[in-house]
């Protein structure tokens, strides 16, 4: 029944895969939502976004959802980034286990600019008036262990980003596997992430008045009319990584990581992730480099540490901190509380 279970799962995700790749990737920078490509955590972020063969947190929600079924304890996490532009990015997420049942785990994004002046043609230093934009998704994720090697998971999410008056949603799914091979324990890992329908933005702002025919006199000159906006895709994205350790010991871990990613809307890049664990886990420090081979390379270099505090036997508290380069960009400094309780 298992390995009926097994083929099923791979053959759907085939499917999707094949939908992913055979994408004509000739719409750079054109989809909607782009905050959900925005990675999430300081430790992936630290290991340079490859992150889908590790997944063993709980931001694994976002990098690979069948990564929370190696959970054995209720976790929180929260990541606070200051983004480009003096834009605000966070991310918040928890997981519970359910023995044999699976584990869940809840989780919202959020990425907001704060208030801006109104300005128009008559009024080029404001109006007086304020507005605000925003995105922002909500998930809820269920993974479990289909053997001791192998588990598989999937975030359901709604999204939606909004400008004044106006707003855009739609409903996405990633869906994850997970497999502890029998060579080292090498992990590999697959993730789809936001397969879902395009987004559409509407609202009262696009409505207008407007003369239907400007060459008839003494008609209604000023019908109610909505202004048309077109449909965007989500960022959809493959993602295949592989991760092991090069050293395992209780004074000293080297964990490696190599993450192949296939977007929907730029062309293919692999980002790469070394991470040393120190003194029993204690003290950890983290390189990458992100965006490998990628043609419009903009993100580059990536370095991170962490610690790691006990609280008794099975409580920990980790503090978590990402430094990300860019080549044309501002530098991107990320910090994340996790609590395992």
């Amino acid at each position: 029944m298992f390995i009926k279970s097994r083929y099923i799962i791979l053959v759907l995700l085939l499917l999707i895969v094949s939908a992913v790749c055979g994408q004509n990737i000739n719409k750079t920078g054109t989809t909607a939502a782009k905050f959900l490509a925005i990675g999430v955590g300081s430790r992936a972020n630290g290991l340079g976004d490859a992150f889908v063969g590790i997944a063993n947190d709980a931001s694994a929600m976002y990098w690979n959802p069948s990564g929370i079924s190696q959970l054995k304890h209720m976790e929180l996490v929260a990541n606070y980034t200051q983004w480009i532009a003096d834009i605000d990015f966070s991310y918040v997420g928890f997981v519970m286990p359910l023995d044999r049942y699976g584990v869940i785990g809840f989780n919202t994004t959020y990425m907001g600019m704060g208030e801006m002046d109104v300005t128009t043609e008559d009024f080029p230093e404001g109006t007086g008036e304020t507005f605000s934009a925003g995105s922002y998704a909500i998930g809820f994720c269920y993974a479990k262990n289909l053997t001791d090697r192998f588990s598989i998971g999937a975030n359901l999410k709604y999204i939606n980003e909004y400008i004044m008056n106006c707003d855009a949603n739609s409903f996405a799914v990633d869906i994850g596997t997970l497999f502890i091979t029998p060579f080292r324990d090498i992990r590999f890992g697959v993730s789809i992430s936001n397969f879902g329908r395009k987004m559409q933005i509407t609202g009262p702002d696009l409505l207008v008045q407007k003369d239907i025919d400007e060459q008839i006199s003494g008609n209604n000159e000023s019908v109610n009319a909505y202004l048309a906006t077109d449909k965007f895709d989500l960022p959809l994205l493959l993602r295949v990584g592989i991760s092991g350790e090069f050293v395992k010991s209780r004074m000293m871990r080297v964990t490696w990581a190599v993450d192949a990613a296939h977007p929907n809307d730029n062309t293919e890049y692999m980002n790469f992730g070394v991470e040393l664990g120190l003194l029993d886990e204690m003290l950890i420090l983290r390189a990458g480099m992100k965006s490998m081979f990628m043609e419009t390379r903009d993100e580059k270099l990536s370095l991170g540490g962490g610690l790691n505090f006990r609280l008794g036997s099975t409580s920990k508290i980790n503090i978590d901190y990402a430094y990300q380069s860019f080549e044309h960009l501002k530098q991107v400094h990320k910090y994340t509380l996790r609590l395992l309780f």
